[in-house]
């Protein structure tokens, strides 16, 4: 099992006011599934997706990544998974606009202070495969927005994660760049790789292969 969630709850709090982002969620998710995550605005999905991706902790509950119980885990551990582990493609690319393409992407192992002759002929690859390899010194304000999801789904794939997050992955795009990036995705699916896509949209959920419906912090 890759992700198993026990009456998993998030609280925020504002003042003296409690926001209760999720309500006791148990979910299951196997390695090498295609999953999209829907719900209108503010239903909780992408604070479940943070959770799911290490980025933030559930309030109550358990969450076992890879039978790992996360709560227990040091934040060295949780760096681990979140650098190693996981990939993110966010609906805003997150780019650093003064780098080139192929520094974007091998950032992940620089952190991890991979040589960098290693990480730069890593990056060129990736880029490759997202069919990004005439662009690769060209920076952010030079490439399309396709181009730029681009890059950022090719920084999530440079460490070959078990899991790649994906947040309204689309959200900036015209429909046909979004049908690429969509197709993109479904072609690193059939790779066997594990994809949880967050959406609001019913035609980047018929991508997938199960949909995970949320609405008020429960899944319905």
């Amino acid at each position: 099992m890759l992700i198993n969630t026990k009456g998993l709850t998030k609280v925020y709090k504002m003042g003296n006011i409690e926001v209760h982002a999720l309500r006791g969620i148990d979910l299951q998710i196997e390695e090498g599934e295609y999953i999209a995550i829907t719900g209108p605005s503010g239903s909780g999905k992408s604070t479940l997706m943070h959770i799911l991706g290490c980025l933030d902790t559930p309030s109550s509950g358990t969450y076992l990544f890879r039978d790992r119980e996360v709560q227990n885990l040091s934040e060295d551990e949780l760096a681990n998974i979140r650098n190693q582990e996981v990939g993110f493609v966010f609906q805003t690319f997150n780019l650093l606009p003064r780098l080139k393409a192929y520094e974007n992407v091998e950032l992940p192992l620089i952190y991890s202070n991979t040589k960098a002759s290693v990480s730069e002929d890593r990056a060129f690859k990736v880029l490759e495969k997202v069919g990004l390899q005439e662009r690769i010194n060209h920076r952010p304000t030079e490439l399309s927005g396709g181009e730029c999801q681009r890059v950022a789904i090719a920084r999530a794939l440079i460490t070959n994660p078990k899991v790649i997050f994906a947040d309204e992955p689309t959200g900036n795009l015209d429909t046909k760049t979004g049908n690429e990036i969509m197709e993109l995705f479904s072609s690193l699916h059939k790779e066997g790789r594990t994809l949880i896509v967050v959406t609001h949209d019913p035609e980047v959920s018929s991508y997938t292969n199960r949909i995970i419906k949320i609405r008020d912090g429960i899944l319905t």
